[in-house]
């Protein structure tokens, strides 16, 4: 389990590296919810989310000969290619075949070499695991590792500034590093606000295993959130989760798109579907009310513009 000093000490690391993402209130939101509503838009984050975070705090700590390998939908992918670039290392990233264009060339444009493999996540990060064993190159985690989860925790760290009245926080899962290290940050913090995780419902891989006690693996996801749709968590991130978080619920495909248009409209935010799913569960009401605002963690921007302009058009 993550530990405060380890998190205090991933804030200082990553520092230097991030930018700015300071909490806002969207009056329109809030509104629409009848609730305080605050954003915390990290869609504005370097590499377009949050990725950077847990990406830098990993890769930084290697010797400057190792080469790094990952595998990503997309935005862990740009996190750790430029992480590595930032770092004076190498990196290769496995990606699906049908990885948002944008995503694949972006993670290129920040230095990577991109390997386009299989169907699934789980196809590219089996290829990757491969390539890092036969080379001797460093696999770095998507989110089962401590130092990604404090890497990603520094977000906890900073609402416990930025927003330290905040009833409930709310954040998106998919393979749980991000809302473990937030979980943590205030858990450890001894912050008192009740913290919710969101699931795409065709991809809701944490609240499955919290069901089971253990984790679980989908036979198959669909959604079009393709940054929080791996198939499984892993045994770190689901016991960050059952300790610390109180809720996990899900969206529908039409929740997600709801939520985006909205932030486009109201806020003037692009936004991913990934991104959009803790605005989606509070604007569907599938987050209970608490004391104060409610605190919507909008983990990223990376959205391909195919996919807006349908939604658009629908």
């Amino acid at each position: 389990m993550v530990t405060l000093p380890e998190l205090y000490e991933a804030r200082e690391r990553v520092a230097s590296v991030l930018r700015p993402t300071p909490i806002e209130v969207s009056d329109s939101l809030s509104g629409l919810c009848r609730r305080p509503i605050l954003l915390k838009p990290e869609q504005r984050q370097r590499t377009g989310s949050f990725k950077i975070r847990g990406a830098y705090n990993f890769v930084s700590r290697l010797p400057a000969s190792e080469e790094v390998v990952a595998a990503s939908a997309g935005n862990h992918g740009q996190g750790v290619a430029l992480a590595a670039r930032l770092s004076g290392l190498r990196a290769t990233v496995f990606m699906p075949l049908h990885a948002s264009p944008p995503k694949v060339d972006a993670t290129r444009a920040y230095g990577a070499t991109v390997r386009l493999v299989g169907e699934f996540y789980e196809d590219a990060m089996d290829a990757a695991r491969l390539y890092a064993g036969d080379i001797g190159a460093v696999l770095v985690p998507p989110f089962d590792h401590a130092l990604v989860i404090a890497g990603q925790g520094t977000i906890g760290l900073e609402l416990l500034d930025e927003a330290p009245d905040a009833g409930t926080v709310v954040v998106p899962i998919g393979g749980g590093g991000l809302i473990s290290g937030i979980a943590a940050a205030l858990r450890r913090s001894g912050h008192p606000a009740r913290i919710v995780g969101v699931q795409a419902e065709g991809a809701a891989a944490m609240k499955a295993s919290l069901a089971a006690g253990h984790v679980v693996t989908l036979q198959s996801v669909s959604t079009m959130a393709d940054g929080i749709a791996p198939k499984a968590p892993s045994a770190l991130t689901l016991e960050h989760v059952q300790t610390y978080v109180d809720a996990v619920v899900t969206v529908t495909e039409d929740e997600l798109a709801k939520a985006m248009l909205l932030l486009l409209e109201r806020v003037k935010a692009v936004v991913e579907p990934a991104g959009a799913a803790a605005v989606a569960a509070l604007l569907a009401g599938k987050v209970p009310e608490g004391d104060g605002s409610a605190v919507a963690v909008v983990s990223g921007g990376n959205v391909d513009l195919h996919l807006l302009s349908r939604l658009i058009g629908a």
